[in-house]
């Protein structure tokens, strides 16, 4: 291997690309074939806090991902799924369980890299299912995930017997405070404390980083691995950040009291670990370890500190209903002006996104002015799709030859089906909520269960039709079709179920049978709205017969 300063650097730069690009293609795979069950998960798993907890750590270890959980738990946490106390728990063990994926990749055996690889390939180029599709893509990222750390530990190599290395690594020893902050830097701009502790103990093991240097990098990672989900929740509701800016204080300030502590004392003697990678990666572990112990019996009053700091907001107004991205002035530059259609309808969808969260939450707890924003959004959602119409029959080309009108009806089609769609939450939704609290009903246990599972199935498609919308990804496409089919058949087999207890006789489901059945058809004709989405992308690239899906 050419040993030049530049060819190492290019290389070490590559395979830690490699490793960063590896640990978010596992991160996704789990993400897309088992979402919807770890969102379950999660969302159940809330009686306590130990179970909170572990829920949080099991779920990281699924996803590759402390940051990930941290998502799902914010869209729980928006709709009121998930209280402050339960999240903040599930947030400290998703911390450890990244602490515990560190630990696993690090110790993988030689052989299962070209077993995962092949595997991982034959899965993906040879099933039909997206789920074993998905699985496919895991193995192949965690065989990247160790071709990425060899390739790492022979590019390193030769900085071992480089005198301006072995300076720059003495010198970040020498400074632990630089050190840290570099590391919580690296952290937070590759959305990945996984893959940055990864690399640090790689090159803690080749020797090159200083084992005083490894820890103060490791402790750093968690600052920035905290500091990720801050910038991602910036604008989320002031519970949802109340949990997160908990987090990163508690995370990022004992890392830091940590680091102080290494530096007054050193080392302890009873640390294990049998190199300076896995004592460095021990310490990362038992941090995290210790985090979750020392802080979880005080959950509660952190979070009530916390409103302190993040406190609720006084009052709601609706700012900028009248913004829009249609601009008057390209409607003769074809090209332009759908591509502001285009922008004005993915506003649309994240409206109706942010309508069906808010719409689950008052069956369970009914909230008159809850249900009149509702039914003024729908409003505006109605105005943005008429403008949107009237703009596209305006659109215009100078060139007589260029065909602006199929475009233009399809885009057209989009906004009237996610009109419709606003429509169903903010009438049909909002009026079954209402009926249920003004008869003083209550849907049995697992009524309840199964009709927040299927909102949660349909509002991950409604977030799946917005991305197509964006970037008309036709394999995305094709997905949201074939979830459509996918909550036709869930919709019957709850439909089945409702009957088997009413058969059965429990007064629960006797009594909120029309508003069960009804609320199961409405989430199945808003996925509809936005499985529609997908139809004039796949019959633009040929990807549907006249009924169906094109076969592959």
């Amino acid at each position: 291997m050419d040993s030049s300063p530049i060819a190492i650097l290019l290389n070490m730069a590559a395979a830690a690309a490699l490793l960063i690009w590896a640990v978010r293609l596992v991160r996704t795979g789990f993400e897309r074939a088992f979402g919807s069950q770890l969102r379950r998960w999660l969302r159940r798993s809330t009686s306590n806090r130990v179970a909170a907890a572990a829920t949080g750590t099991a779920a990281a270890i699924l996803m590759q991902s402390s940051t990930a959980v941290a998502m799902l738990l914010a869209g729980f946490m928006t709709v009121g799924a998930i209280g402050g106390v339960a999240g903040l728990a599930i947030i400290l063990g998703a911390d450890l369980g990244s602490a515990i994926v560190v630990q696993i990749l690090n110790s993988r055996v030689a052989f299962l890299t070209p077993l995962l690889m092949l595997a991982g390939v034959v899965f993906f180029l040879r099933s039909s299912r997206r789920s074993l599709r998905q699985i496919g893509r895991i193995l192949i990222g965690l065989a990247l995930i160790f071709i990425s750390l060899d390739l790492i530990r022979e590019a390193s190599e030769p900085l071992s017997t480089s005198s301006a290395a072995q300076s720059a690594m003495a010198y970040l020893a020498r400074d632990a405070i630089s050190a840290f902050a570099l590391a919580a830097v690296f952290a937070w701009v590759v959305h990945s404390s996984v893959a940055a502790v990864l690399l640090f103990a790689t090159l803690a093991q080749q020797g090159i980083l200083p084992i005083e240097a490894a820890f103060a990098m490791v402790l750093g990672a968690n600052l920035g691995g905290a500091l990720i989900a801050v910038f991602l929740t910036l604008q989320a509701a002031a519970g949802v950040r109340r949990v997160i800016w908990t987090n990163l204080v508690l995370r990022g300030g004992s890392a830091a009291l940590v680091l102080v502590l290494l530096n007054l004392f050193g080392v302890p003697d009873w640390l294990p670990g049998s190199s300076p990678a896995y004592q460095a990666l021990n310490v990362h572990l038992l941090f995290n370890l210790a985090l979750l112990v020392v802080a979880l019996p005080f959950v509660g009053p952190l979070m009530r500190a916390a409103r302190w700091f993040v406190p609720d907001p006084t009052g709601e107004a609706l700012e900028g209903l009248t913004r829009s991205a249609l601009d008057l002035t390209v409607q003769n530059q074809p090209r332009r002006a759908f591509a502001c259609a285009q922008r004005e309808l993915v506003e649309m969808g994240n409206r109706i996104e942010v309508m069906l969260r808010e719409a689950i939450g008052l069956f369970e707890k009914y909230d008159d002015g809850v249900a009149k924003r509702l039914k003024a959004e729908m409003q505006e959602v109605a105005r943005m799709s008429l403008d949107l119409r009237v703009y596209l029959a305006g659109v215009k080309s100078n060139d007589p030859d260029e065909d602006t009108g199929t475009r233009a009806f399809d885009l057209s089609g989009v906004a009237v089906n996610l009109e419709a769609g606003a429509d169903m939450i903010a009438r049909k939704m909002s009026e079954l909520a209402r009926r249920k609290n003004v008869d003083k009903l209550n849907f049995s246990s697992d009524g309840w269960r199964e009709l927040s599972d299927f909102h949660d199935v349909v509002l991950r498609n409604v977030q799946h039709g917005i991305t197509v919308l964006m970037s008309e990804d036709v394999g995305l496409a094709r997905e949201l079709v074939e979830q459509k089919e996918k909550v036709r058949e869930i919709e019957q087999t709850l439909e089945r179920k409702h009957l088997k207890r009413l058969r059965q006789g429990l007064s629960e489901s006797i009594e909120t049978s029309a508003i069960h059945l009804d609320f199961l058809r409405a989430l199945k004709m808003l996925n509809t709205s936005f499985a529609m989405i997908a139809y004039p992308l796949l019959q633009e690239h040929g990807e549907l017969l006249e009924s169906r899906l094109a076969s592959a």
